[in-house]
């Protein structure tokens, strides 16, 4: 076939079209890889089943502060060793109801023994020496006595023949010198009944002083028998009130010594809550606040009692007294959980409270922007808490929805959308 001339306008024209849709082709993908980059990253996607969702409200609620804990006796002893011995025989075991009497264990200890077997005798011979003092020092006033009445006796009869004298010597039927004689004879004994007197009541009281010598001696061997006597009758351990036996730390045979604890003993029907509480939100425990106490078969009211001066292992340990009868089952070491109530705040906003948020704190929390699920990372002042929710200060306003859940997995995201 013979070959047919293109016309060169039309060839131009063609190559024209092609570079400009070529032209066209690049500002196309060019337009597009900019809109791409300056699109935001997709949002990731949340299971809306597995996180906790809460509307902000506003109102009133009561700042609690929750913690674990366990069921102690009011009243508990150790009953320490009071004396050197040796563990002869336990009468009882943890668990059983003791009176006051009830014998826990017997100790042994010879040289006690002894010791008050001497003390015995030592106030045994004290109390007859006494007796002794006694009769000896009564029969010698009795004799300084009766020798005063004899002296008394004469004085009278010398006294009756001296006035007889006296009126015989003025009717001139004796001499002068005879009444003379009478009544200085008189006059002498007199004086001697005086000083037998003065003698005698001196006597009186030596008497009384070597008694009370004596006496003192025997008082004092009655002490140390009593001492001796105590010494023996600890070694039959007792508790001294009623309750159970919690404990008894000592073996037989064993060997103690003063003040080695012997046996624990508590009184069942006064128990207490002892709660760990958190140190963070310990700070406004005061004495006094109302608790509830949750023994998983009953909740108890009670008070707070004591609280620790210090926080050790994190946890500050705060005692409530029981204001209310113990449910059944209600037993020394049994796990409660206590609540306390610290104050009540009216007119707050609040929410749930978030698991990562602490009170007196700002936090990053995703509210609900839409009704698809989109939710956008916004900060949040926090102020009190309670045991359940927390105030907000800001960041929120009343209906607005958050997430509570940890949600530190998407900490490099700002929004997130909850399917």
């Amino acid at each position: 076939m013979p070959d047919i001339a293109r016309d060169p306008a039309i060839l131009k024209r063609k190559r024209l079209r092609q570079a400009l849709y070529v032209a066209v082709g690049v500002l196309i993908v060019i337009a597009v890889t900019i809109t791409l980059a300056r699109m935001e990253p997709a949002a990731p996607t949340v299971d809306r089943a597995t996180v906790l969702v809460d509307t902000v409200k506003r109102g009133s609620i009561v700042r609690q502060v929750r913690g674990l804990g366990t069921l102690v006796p009011e009243d508990t002893r150790w009953l320490p060793s009071t004396t050197d011995g040796r563990v002869e025989r336990i009468l009882l075991r943890p668990g059983a109801q003791v009176a006051p009497n009830s014998v826990i264990l017997e100790l042994s200890n010879p040289q006690v023994e002894q010791e008050a077997i001497n003390a015995k005798l030592a106030l045994q011979s004290a109390r007859a020496a006494l007796e002794n003092l006694k009769v000896q020092v009564e029969s010698e006033y009795l004799t300084q006595q009766s020798a005063t009445a004899a002296l008394d006796a004469e004085y009278q009869q010398a006294r009756l023949q001296a006035d007889a004298d006296e009126e015989l010597a003025k009717e001139k039927l004796v001499s002068e010198i005879t009444r003379r004689q009478s009544s200085l004879k008189a006059e002498t004994l007199q004086k001697r009944l005086k000083m037998e007197n003065q003698r005698l009541a001196t006597a009186r009281q030596s008497i009384d002083a070597r008694i009370r010598v004596q006496q003192a001696a025997v008082d004092q061997a009655q002490a140390v028998s009593a001492l001796q006597d105590s010494r023996m009758t600890a070694l039959k351990v007792t508790p001294g009130f009623a309750g159970v036996l919690q404990q008894v730390p000592v073996e037989v045979g064993q060997r103690v010594g003063p003040g080695v604890n012997l046996a624990r003993v508590a009184d069942p029907g006064q128990l207490k809550a002892e709660l760990k509480i958190a140190e963070t939100q310990a700070k406004d425990i005061e004495i006094g606040q109302s608790a509830e106490i949750d023994t998983r078969n009953g909740i108890i009211a009670g008070k707070v009692s004591r609280k620790d001066p210090a926080a050790a292992n994190g946890t500050v340990t705060v005692d409530v007294s029981l204001t209310e009868a113990l449910p059944r089952g209600a037993v020394p070491d049994l796990s409660v959980d206590g609540t306390i109530q610290l104050e009540r705040l009216e007119n707050i906003l609040y929410v749930g409270r978030p698991s990562l948020g602490q009170e007196q704190s700002t936090v990053g929390l995703f509210r609900l922007t839409s009704v698809n699920g989109d939710a956008a990372r916004v900060q949040v002042a926090l102020g009190k808490s309670s045991v359940n929710a927390i105030e907000v200060k800001s960041g929120l306003k009343v209906g607005d929805q958050v997430v509570l859940s940890d949600m530190s997995a998407w900490d490099a995201f700002d929004r997130v959308r909850l399917r």
